[in-house]
């Protein structure tokens, strides 16, 4: 039976920056395309929104992903930033469904459990395993790293997998195992070592 590759594109959103990472998810393997961050210029809300909106558009087009997934919104306790944060990833989602993709969401709990397999991991935890995970040389910066966590969960998550039809051995338990142990790993070998 022939395997599947799906290429997912992740998105974490922001006003500021907007971050996007691109992977191919194939046969339980998993490659890194593409990642990068979409730097916004100050201005009128309405003409920063058009310029995610524009270059997320761009960047769909130059990696041609199959589908998109993007981090759900929490409330912040800074009701304006929430909702500024909300009207971004608007434009996300706008970007998205016009380009013909299917838009899949997960809380950041979901994101983090499925790459470092731990739900409160922080930023750098996510960093590092989203560069192990992918064998990259070196960590991406936070927002692509975030965006790039975003397509590892929905690889994981079977979102994607079921489409590539993948064996019972890639279970969530097993997965969550694997991002432990891995973690584990990378944790021990970062310490130093006495002396040194």
């Amino acid at each position: 039976m022939r395997t599947t590759t799906v290429r997912i594109l992740g998105i974490d959103p922001g006003l500021n920056c907007t971050g996007f990472g691109v992977i191919e998810a194939c046969g339980g393997q998993l490659r890194h395309v593409a990642a990068g961050v979409i730097r916004v210029p100050p201005g009128e809300l309405a003409q920063r929104l058009a310029h995610i909106l524009a270059e997320l558009a761009a960047v769909i087009r130059a990696t041609q992903p199959t589908e998109a997934v993007v981090e759900k919104v929490f409330v912040n306790v800074n009701a304006k930033s929430t909702l500024l944060l909300g009207q971004a990833r608007g434009a996300v989602l706008c970007a998205a469904v016009t380009a013909g993709l299917n838009v899949h969401e997960y809380t950041a709990l979901q994101v983090k459990q499925a790459v470092v397999g731990y739900g409160k991991a922080d930023k750098i935890q996510v960093q590092k395993m989203v560069q192990r995970l992918l064998g990259l040389g070196r960590a991406p910066a936070r927002d692509a790293a975030d965006a790039l966590a975003c397509s590892i969960c929905h690889a994981h998550s079977g979102g994607a997998l079921r489409a590539v039809r993948l064996s019972k051995s890639t279970s969530r338990s097993a997965r969550g195992r694997r991002a432990r142990a891995a973690w584990s790993e990378f944790a021990l070998r970062s310490v130093p070592k006495a002396g040194s």
